[in-house]
């Protein structure tokens, strides 16, 4: 088999999509994963696949039974990105819901004891957040707050609050690698 790879998902959040993807282009070994949300919201960022598809494979929610999650327990990826991520798979994560390709990809990488790195778009009461039309100030609810706490107690999940800790938390991991 060959060398482990990073597994890298992308929700309907657009909370600083554009960094979040310019960093994963630096990397080596990575495996795209967008759900249909992402794929809506990169077209209104204006954020073609076309490079990305250029130099990673893209996989696509199109499949009831999410077949790539299996890679897993083939020991396929050695680590799972999350970023960024929506309230909505956030929610979905805490609760055990796997009913989507990410979901899935979270629950087999936590079952098979790979570390997930998430960057969630709820991390502060109030925050500074990128919009198709440029910034703009969103005030989460305490429910997003919640969730996205909750999912900082679970094992094997880091959950990071800027592009700059997703970043450290990224390489970080890469460099405890063998």
């Amino acid at each position: 088999m060959d060398k482990p790879r990073l597994a890298w998902a992308v929700t309907g959040s657009g909370h600083f999509i554009k960094e979040c993807l310019d960093f994963m282009l630096t990397l080596e070994r990575v495996d795209l994963f967008i759900s249909p949300a992402a794929e809506e919201v990169l077209k209104m960022y204006r954020i073609d696949l076309h490079d990305i598809r250029a130099k990673f494979p893209v996989y696509r929610d199109k499949a009831a039974s999410a077949p790539p999650v299996g890679l897993f327990y083939k020991g396929h990826y050695h680590t799972l990105v999350m970023a960024p991520t929506t309230s909505n798979t956030v929610a979905k994560c805490v609760l055990g819901i796997s009913d989507t390709l990410v979901t899935n990809l979270y629950a087999q990488a936590g079952k098979c004891r790979v570390p997930s790195i998430v960057y969630p778009c709820d991390v502060a009461p109030e925050i500074e957040t990128t919009a198709p039309g440029g910034m703009v100030m969103v005030y989460p609810r305490a429910i997003d707050l919640a969730g996205t706490a909750k999912l900082k107690t679970f094992p094997y999940t880091t959950v990071v609050e800027n592009v700059d800790e997703l970043k450290a938390a990224v390489l970080e991991r890469l460099k405890s690698l063998p």
